[in-house]
């Protein structure tokens, strides 16, 4: 039987190329972890000013994914986070049970 874990990521995405840009990289990661896990739910938390400037951008857009799969799928997801353009720092944690 496979091994079931609660995991909640948060994705900080560049506010450099838009709303829509932004838009469409929450649709490819949400479609994505649809595919792979279940969707607990998607947090939209809209345009933030940053902490400090990444990448000389001082705004950007926020979103958290909970979600429940097998261990293997966040380490795939951060892969693919790390090489999708637009998206300024990711973190994905497995939640305590």
């Amino acid at each position: 039987m496979a091994v079931i874990n609660s995991y909640e990521a948060v994705f900080v995405i560049s506010a450099k190329n838009g709303e829509e840009a932004a838009a469409e990289i929450i649709k490819k990661f949400t479609s994505l972890i649809e595919k792979n896990a279940t969707v607990e739910s998607v947090d939209e938390w809209g345009k933030r000013r940053l902490a400090y400037p990444i990448q000389k951008e001082t705004e950007a857009f926020y979103v958290l994914f909970n979600f429940k799969s097998e261990p293997e799928f966040p380490i795939e997801l951060d892969r693919v986070t790390k090489i999708t353009d637009g998206v300024l720092r990711s973190m994905i944690v497995k939640k305590e049970a």
